[in-house]
Formats: C-alpha cells, structure tokens, sequence
C-alpha cells in the first residue's frame, strides 16, 4: 500500500509525534508498504503527489528535514492561516491510507480526521466525533459517569470563572489539576495544599481556558489498549519518582512497566472490560489506549482515553501487543489493516 506517516504538527508533542511517526514509516517499509514521513504542518514544497512513493526513499533525510522546523514553528503559526503544510493534502489524497502519528491537539482532537473525511482520505485510528470526545478530558468524564466506567471524581473549571479553593469545588485535598485537552501528562500537577492549588490553577491556565480537577487516587498505574474492540493485555506503569508525567514516560530508565501486569484473573478482566466499554462510549474505533488507577482497595477508576497512543517499539501499546507475540511491525499492520 502506499502510505503516508503523518507526523510533527503544532501540539506540545511534536518532537513525540516525530519518534514515533519515524519508527512507524521503518516498520511499514519492513512489511513492504510504500511508506514515507511528511510533517503534517511544515509539508515539503519539492514533495511531487505523483512520484513520492516511488523509487529509494531516504527515511533518515525527511526526519532530519522534519526536525529541523522545531525552532520556528511558533514563529510558522503567527505567519499563516493554513494549518497543512505544503503538499500534504495533495500526497495524502493520493496515498491508499494515512498513518496519523500525530498527537495531541491538531492531530488527536478530530479536526484532521473531520477534513481527511470531507476530502475522501482513508486514516488510521478513531473518527472526528470519537476522537474530539476522547481529547476533552472533561466530556470524557462525563460520559464516563453516565455510562458505569468508573472515573474519580471531579469539576471542569473555566479560565474566566471566578477561582475558589479546592474545598469550596468539592474536591478536597490532596487532588489533580490537569488540562482539559493536553497530552503526555503536559500541564498534570498533583496538590497536596491550598497555595499549590492556586498556583496549579494559574500555570494550567497558561496552557488552556479549561482545567480539570479531580480527587487524587492513591495506588497503582495501569493502561489497557483496544485494538478493533479488543483489549490487550494489561501493563502496569510504575515511575521510579513521582508520577507518569512527561519525564518519567519519556526518559529512560525511569519507569518500570511490567506487561502483563501482576494483577490475579478477576481484576485484569475487569479492567479490560472497563477499557472496551470506555471504548464503546466515547465512539472510538481502530485502536485506543484507556489510562486507570486502582487504589489500595483494589477500586478502578478510567482517567482518560489516548485516541493515537504512542507507537515506538518501548511504548505501551507496543509493549501489550509484544505479550501477545506480536512485533511492532506487525502492530503497525494491523492498525492499518483493522482502520480499512
């Protein structure tokens, strides 16, 4: 198939986006795909629609290529209106299907999935609605709540609301502030005071005009994938220090992940079974990845939906597949084969 790896974009997780959109466009190669890396943003203005999937392709020089606009992508965005880069649309509109290794917001929140639908562009991953519910993590609460997938508890808090304490929200101390639509735990902060809080508030804010706070759960990490409706086998995540933010899911070293987690038959179908519903209904379709917490009673509660998970070989998706037997590559396939 002729495939293009879309990658890159705008979000606080290009430079993510970037690693896995490389290792992606190695392993569909290594299945024999006709595969090649375009940012989604900066494009490529000598890129040619008709000949791009011919011929050798230097993987290695598109990336260098790629990388090479991370300096100047605030500066790109104040300058244009046009959020594809050069070229994009027409080479995708060519392509059997495209790769979306994009993450977070101009990637993950539907917007490219609803113009890829009106231009006719096959994708990989969850369609416009299912994939704009599962980015607002406080829409994602709610249908939580009214469906039986247990959530902790919380309130979604608007930049222009007047502030008040944790305790007047109803959520007490200690607590989680997050950003309503923000990816790889990008402004996530754990209170445990007042003064924190307020300061939680202020930077989340900076980032977003809408937060989530919610009650702090105690215990152990965990993430289920859903691959075509399927769970995967449940991994546990346990950082080293403090939790799975930024640093600890991207530096080495500094979390252990244990797949299949050490958790007795009863609770790993249970949490299976909350990650497909969780699945069901936020819409989702192809694949997702259902974050969870269990506390020290053994309670579960979903905290989020990853509608385009990360997809090195040392991510979680790919770690659960691999105790499945399956390599990453042929993850890869089939994420393109079950988004047909």
């Amino acid at each position: 198939m002729k495939i293009v790896v879309l990658a890159g974009g705008t979000s606080t997780e290009r430079d993510v986006s970037i690693v896995s959109g490389t290792k992606v466009c190695e392993a569909l190669r290594e299945k024999g795909h006709q595969a090649i890396l375009v940012d989604v943003f900066c494009g490529k203005e000598s890129l040619c629609a008709e000949q791009a999937f011919e011929g050798a392709y230097d993987l290695s020089g598109d990336v260098e290529y790629i990388k090479g606009f991370n300096g100047q992508i605030e500066k790109m965005k104040a300058e244009r209106k046009e959020f594809f880069g050069p070229k994009v649309l027409e080479v995708c509109q060519k392509a059997d299907m495209v790769f979306l290794a994009l993450h977070g917001m101009c990637g993950e929140d539907g917007r490219i999935q609803a113009a890829f639908d009106l231009l006719g562009i096959p994708y990989t991953g969850s369609g416009y609605l299912g994939s704009a519910l599962a980015m607002d993590k406080g829409i994602t609460k709610q249908l939580f709540r009214e469906n039986g997938v247990p959530t902790p508890e919380g309130v979604v808090l608007k930049k222009a609301e007047p502030r008040k304490t944790a305790e007047e929200y109803g959520v007490g101390l200690p607590c989680v502030v997050k950003t309503s639509c923000g990816g790889s735990s990008v402004g996530v902060y754990i209170v445990e005071t007042e003064e924190a809080f307020a300061k939680a508030l202020e930077n989340g804010f900076a980032y977003e005009e809408k937060l989530v706070v919610e009650k702090y759960v105690k215990g152990r990490e965990f993430s289920v994938g859903v691959v075509d409706g399927t769970a995967y086998p449940v991994i546990e995540i346990a950082p080293l220090v403090g939790f799975y933010d930024y640093k600890n899911k991207y530096e080495p070293g500094s979390t252990i992940e244990t797949c299949p987690a050490d958790l007795d038959e009863e609770l790993t179908k249970k949490m299976q079974g909350y990650a497909e519903e969780a699945y069901r209904v936020l819409r989702l379709e192809s694949y997702a990845r259902m974050d969870f917490m269990m506390d020290e009673e053994g309670n579960m509660y979903c905290l989020e939906a990853n509608t385009l998970p990360g997809m090195t070989p040392t991510s979680l998706l790919p770690q659960e597949a691999a105790a499945l037997g399956m390599s990453f590559s042929d993850l890869c396939n089939k994420l393109v084969e079950v988004s047909c």
